[in-house]
């Protein structure tokens, strides 16, 4: 069985379109951050560049004015996100806008130079695979940077709701797991960052309503079929108060983890005979951790 429900994932960004760019106030942070690696390809002018999980496009219109004379595409599953991005792109700047999902890019092999991906991973749920597709896609040599959230990630709002036996909140991946999966797909000299942010709220009804503004809803395919019950609500608003903050407001740990890596050279395979080509421990693999 699927750990996410792919309908549910697009049905809530495309509801969330009209409110993301405003209520994203950390997916901005994460993307500018994200966006200063850039600096690793020196003065390298790439081509095409792919924005993968465009959302409302604010990176996709950042690399264009960066690269003007570059092909930069916006790539979302959910349309009316691409819609919003257009009022990004305007005619003295377009890039193009294709509704497509990460898991399946519906772009030729060997031609992306940068493949940008700011929290889309946190709902794809076998990342070699994602990886191994956008290594296809990339040139090589090409560069890939993306980011997905961590573990500690609504941890508060994860033991508030321990009492309901449904899940609520999604199983984040390690960030073992993540430099594991880059490696798995041949990916090389893979860099990993490591951030972790805490947002406050008066009160979790403020907290809830913010990630449906933003379309990070349950997605669970083993979710509860209804709506979360009033008392179910309450146990867990209850449950949430003793962790308030010495200003009085509700924490939201959000651990955020970055990697920029490159694609290898042409006829790399991704796997032989059943075992990984690269296998490198996590311990040699670049971690540079930033508190915020």
């Amino acid at each position: 069985m699927p750990i996410f429900d792919s309908r549910h994932i697009r049905r809530a960004f495309s509801r969330a379109a009209g409110t993301y760019d405003a209520a994203a106030a950390l997916h901005h942070e994460v993307e500018k951050r994200l966006l200063e690696s850039l600096d690793y390809l020196e003065a390298r002018v790439p081509q095409v560049v792919l924005d993968v999980g465009s959302g409302p496009a604010t990176a996709a219109a950042s690399m264009r004015k960066r690269w003007p004379k570059a092909q930069v595409v916006a790539l979302d599953v959910a349309l009316p996100m691409l819609r919003e991005a257009k009022k990004q792109a305007g005619w003295w700047k377009p890039f193009a806008r294709v509704a497509a999902d990460a898991r399946a890019l519906p772009l030729a092999d060997d031609s992306v130079d940068v493949l940008f991906c700011n929290l889309c991973l946190p709902w794809v749920e076998d990342l070699p695979a994602a990886f191994a597709g956008f290594r296809r896609v990339l040139k090589p040599g090409g560069l890939l940077l993306c980011s997905t959230f961590g573990p500690q990630t609504l941890v508060e709002l994860r033991e508030a709701f321990a009492g309901d036996p449904a899940p609520h909140v999604s199983p984040f991946a390690q960030i073992a797991q993540f430099g594991d999966a880059l490696m798995m797909s041949g990916f090389r000299d893979p860099v990993l960052d490591r951030d972790q942010f805490t947002l406050t709220y008066p009160d979790l009804p403020a907290l809830m309503r913010e990630l449906r503004q933003i379309g990070a809803t349950n997605a669970l395919a083993n979710r509860r079929a209804s709506l979360t019950g009033r008392s179910r609500f309450a146990a867990a608003a209850q449950a949430y108060e003793p962790m308030r903050t010495a200003e009085g407001r509700l924490p939201s740990t959000w651990e955020v983890m970055y990697a920029h890596a490159w694609a290898p050279e042409a006829g790399t395979p991704i796997r032989e005979g059943g075992h990984d080509v690269a296998s490198v421990p996590l311990a040699r693999i670049p971690i540079r951790r930033r508190g915020s």
